[in-house]
């Protein structure tokens, strides 16, 4: 058997491993030990583990992942959420629709401090449900703007998955969060015309609540303040060159955690928790990155990502049509396997792809756009039916609501995100305009 072949079966295999529902950092450390074994010998294999084991474990480039996700426990329990809630919903709920309008805002604010999508649907679901199932809300609409809503938080920045494939493809971090950021305003725009429409369509599923005054709208917009400042100074001193990466979000977790301290009311068990939560998501993400880097060098032994990219960009195809081939696996994956997963499993195979399609961009360029358009796609699939993770979430939270009702609801913000992802794939200023500019 070629090297060639054993690629192949690494990648079936590891696919077929997650299948019969084995975690994926299991599935690709297995595929990838094996793979390796076979290409090399079992020694080689062995002296890669001890080597890469410390390699990866001790990097500072990835020691940014605790720290924002430190961020986003703070906030959440610092009750950050029903202030970002409070301040949507007095200048948004009088609309018709206002509460679910209310609710893409508050995701999206949320979302520039948490950076994970599971982490915005769960936090905002506590605060806005009970809300819209107050006001009479249909049950399908609420939990399907609450699980469209979650998704801002990995699109909006700062990312946890931007982060991650900043790492794997070696670009900046502050150049994709910069880049993220006016599909981000896309989205957030989006969603809200999508409840506008259904309210217009349907009014008697989004009743508006009583209008807020003005004194009312401006103290709940005086208490998010020093929330949206942390979240600026984040992502334009990363890009700005005021700090690295990780010293950003070092700050950024270290000026969350005093928000929550002296505005939110966290006290020191609450502070645990949030270092002990934080850093059962930080080993489970170093668990998948360290299975993912050694399924991607045994597949580079195998020559299959070379291979199968000089096979595809030898078809009688544009690269705008393949490029979008490598999305629709994508989208169709999300229906199937979580984010980051996703995302460090498809890497390793997709990125000389790129590489070796001609878009008449520089290749760092094509890597910032490409990673924009990754990031929005691994956003559709969490709402994908059947498996979407964002409709599991908000199922689970809403029990009550069949999943039926929740496919139903999220329909209106599938299409828009399908939509989006056009846009910047055939327009791809909207991504770059801003990294360009400053």
């Amino acid at each position: 058997m070629d090297k060639f072949d054993i690629g192949l079966l690494m990648f079936a295999g590891a696919l077929a491993l997650i299948a019969l529902r084995m975690t994926v950092a299991g599935a690709m450390l297995l595929a990838g030990m094996v793979g390796y074994a076979m290409i090399t010998g079992t020694s080689p294999l062995l002296s890669t583990l001890k080597s890469m084991t410390f390699s990866k474990f001790s990097s500072y480039q990835l020691s940014v992942l605790p720290f924002f996700l430190l961020m986003g426990e703070f906030a959440t329990r610092g009750g950050m959420n029903t202030r970002l809630f409070a301040a949507a919903r007095a200048w948004f709920g009088h609309w018709r629709g206002g509460l679910a309008v209310a609710t893409i805002g508050g995701c999206a604010a949320f979302g520039a401090i948490s950076g994970s999508s599971l982490a915005t649907a769960a936090t905002m679901s506590k605060v806005a449900l009970p809300e819209m199932r107050k006001m009479g809300y249909a049950p399908s609409l609420a939990t399907g703007t609450l699980a469209a809503g979650g998704t801002l938080g990995i699109l909006i920045p700062p990312s946890v998955i931007l982060v991650i494939y900043a790492i794997y493809t070696e670009q900046s971090v502050g150049l994709l969060f910069v880049a993220a950021v006016l599909p981000g305003i896309i989205a957030v725009i989006q969603y809200m015309t999508v409840v506008v429409i259904w309210a217009i369509l349907r009014p008697g599923a989004a009743p508006s609540v009583p209008r807020a005054s003005w004194r009312e709208r401006f103290e709940t917009t005086r208490s998010v303040w020093p929330i949206m400042i942390v979240f600026a100074t984040v992502v334009l001193g990363i890009y700005l060159g005021w700090f690295s990466p990780t010293d950003g979000a070092a700050v950024g977790a270290f000026a969350t955690l005093l928000l929550a301290i002296f505005t939110g009311g966290l006290r020191w068990e609450g502070f645990v928790q949030s270092v002990i939560s934080a850093g059962i998501t930080s080993a489970m993400m170093f668990l998948i990155m360290f299975a993912a880097e050694l399924f991607s060098a045994a597949l580079a032994l195998s020559q299959l990502p070379n291979a199968l990219a000089g096979k595809i960009a030898a078809l009688p195809l544009p690269p705008v049509a393949i490029l979008l081939c490598l999305l629709l696996i994508y989208i169709v994956l999300g229906c199937f396997m979580e984010s980051l997963a996703m995302v460090l499993l498809t890497l390793p195979v997709f990125v000389p792809v790129m590489m070796g399609l001609d878009f008449g961009l520089p290749s760092d360029t094509v890597l910032i756009w490409f990673g924009i358009l990754v990031l929005m796609s691994v956003e559709t699939g969490m709402i994908s039916p059947p498996f979407g993770m964002n409709l599991f979430l908000i199922n689970s939270i809403a029990r009550d609501v069949p999943i039926q009702q929740t496919y139903l609801g999220v329909l209106g913000f599938y299409v828009m995100d399908i939509i989006r992802i056009l846009l910047v794939l055939f327009v791809p200023g909207l991504a770059l305009w801003l990294t360009g500019l400053l």
